[in-house]
């Protein structure tokens, strides 16, 4: 806990790890200023228009909002449930996936014991073993206390030998049917997974959110993004648009100052820190951060990116779908997806089909991610938006081409439901999120080297701490549990925790 006293607190970066720590600051009563490069707040809540629809960045599928989510009772402590519209996946599939190879399909329900069911029916050879690798998930899981809002002694606690240990290994360890490991490898786009290095927890932890349920926004995500925003503005604060931070002042490992491109400066007690190290330290030359320090978060392995088609279909044309659609095209590549032959890409991708408001039979719009390393695109690194060249330009046509000669396969003259099409690459999500190598959750968490991959909230300046998917864990509940973390360095440990959970208890004793 800082023992200095604090008012005014600055947080560089307005995606949704600034807005979940300054909202929680905000409730708390400190003075509360965002710091947002782009004309739109929310990160990876943020969405756009084209061809005269709305189309989101990312956070497509929520977990934690169900079943007394952590999220839901984050939201409602906050006092924004009311304000951002939900709709439940279907619950009878809330996911499918779907094998090329063979064109095996698998719909997956949702709950612990009827995923468990499912797959015992599909395998009935592997039935004691999808018993104890599922509960073993779950376990690993309880072993994150915060990702249940549980308080616990830190110093107490012991991980089980497979915590950090690869989670392809730890399938394997369970499993032995090749063709089932690799189905339960099916949610690795949705943190990264690699072979032989993603932890076993980080798996754990997004295979048991999404098991336990899973939301969607009904229109734009942004709408969480704005009631956040609406929290710190109600309690006094700011959140500032196209102010991008270019220069960060240290004088007596303190930071004085921020100075932004429009030519402002800001001082505060407190600076926050909610985007990329790597991009942070590109905001200072102080010597404060040594080279050797510079070199470690520089050097840090980032997770890989994706090539997002978006697609509008004419109306009454191509049905609705209310859940994720995962596709592969066969056995041997779901963790291949960091891998990148452009030959013979995409060893698969996602594909869903957005929720509007008064959602009818047919979709308005589809969002297609195939998963993609930087290293694909790396020539065009040095080029910005809009002046990529010719080259790229055809480059993006043809991975449009490879990813709709797939759908076509899958459905029969899907092309002809498209009214409009465009698409993203790594590039984009680079220079969009300011993220190197566009990665959509940070440096990557490594269990062949743990300390690659911890980012601490705390830094060499005294009055600056960190927040985001870099820190602690990613994604739509990872990085409000990290926005917990680092609001607690400054009130105390426990103390939000302690208030959400109360605020949750109250709701459900009224019901």
């Amino acid at each position: 806990m800082i023992d200095k006293k604090i008012e005014n607190i600055i947080i560089i970066g307005g995606g949704i790890g600034g807005l979940f720590t300054g909202a929680l600051l905000a409730k708390e009563g400190f003075s509360v200023t965002i710091l947002e490069k782009n004309a739109i707040i929310g990160g990876g809540l943020q969405s756009f228009q084209r061809f005269g629809i709305s189309f989101d960045t990312g956070m497509h599928i929520l977990g934690g909002f169900k079943n007394d989510g952590s999220i839901f009772k984050i939201c409602n402590y906050l006092n924004i449930l009311q304000k951002i519209k939900l709709q439940d996946i279907d619950p009878e599939c809330m996911d499918q996936i779907t094998f090329l190879s063979d064109n095996r399909t698998f719909r997956i329900p949702e709950g612990k014991d009827h995923f468990i069911a499912y797959f015992q029916n599909e395998f009935p050879e592997e039935k004691e073993n999808i018993f104890n690798y599922v509960n073993k998930l779950f376990q690993l899981s309880d072993e994150v206390p915060l990702f249940s809002l549980k308080t616990s002694n830190t110093n107490e606690l012991a991980h089980d030998e497979w915590f950090f240990k690869p989670a392809d290994e730890l399938i394997c360890h369970y499993i032995k049917d090749k063709k089932l490991q690799e189905v339960l490898a099916y949610m690795n786009p949705m943190c990264g997974g690699i072979a032989g290095h993603t932890p076993s927890y980080i798996f754990a932890l997004i295979n048991t959110l999404y098991i336990k349920g899973q939301s969607r926004f009904v229109g734009s995500t942004i709408q969480l993004a704005n009631a956040l925003a609406n929290v710190i503005t109600e309690n006094n604060g700011r959140v500032l648009h196209n102010e991008a931070v270019v220069n960060v002042i240290i004088e007596d490992k303190e930071i004085s100052k921020v100075i932004t491109s429009q030519g402002n400066e800001y001082s505060a007690d407190l600076f926050i820190s909610a985007i990329h190290p790597s991009s942070f330290l590109q905001l200072t030359e102080n010597k404060l951060f040594t080279k050797a320090y510079r070199n470690r978060i520089n050097d840090a392995k980032n997770t890989y990116s994706s090539f997002i088609v978006f697609i509008k279909f004419k109306p009454n044309s191509f049905k609705y779908i209310n859940h994720p659609c995962y596709l592969q095209k066969d056995y041997s590549k779901s963790w291949k997806h960091g891998e990148y032959d452009e030959h013979n890409w995409p060893h698969g991708f996602i594909y869903l089909t957005p929720c509007v408001e008064n959602q009818g039979e047919y979709a308005s719009s589809m969002e297609i991610l195939a998963m993609m390393p930087f290293s694909s695109c790396e020539k065009w690194k040095n080029t910005s938006v809009e002046n990529r060249g010719k080259e790229y330009k055809n480059w993006k046509k043809k991975h449009i081409h490879k990813i709709l000669d797939i759908m076509n396969a899958v459905y029969p003259d899907f092309e002809n439901h498209i009214e409009g099409i465009f698409s993203s690459s790594p590039l984009t999500i680079r220079d969009f999120y300011n993220v190197p190598e566009g990665a959509l959750y940070g440096i990557a968490k490594d269990s062949q080297d743990l300390h690659s991959g911890f980012i601490s909230i705390h830094t060499k300046a005294t009055n600056l701490l960190q927040t985001g998917q870099n820190v602690y864990l990613h994604g739509c509940c990872g990085v409000p549990l990290t926005a917990i973390n680092t609001a607690e360095v400054i009130v105390g440990k426990d103390i939000i925790v302690n208030k959400i959970n109360k605020a949750f208890e109250n709701i459900a004793s009224k019901e």
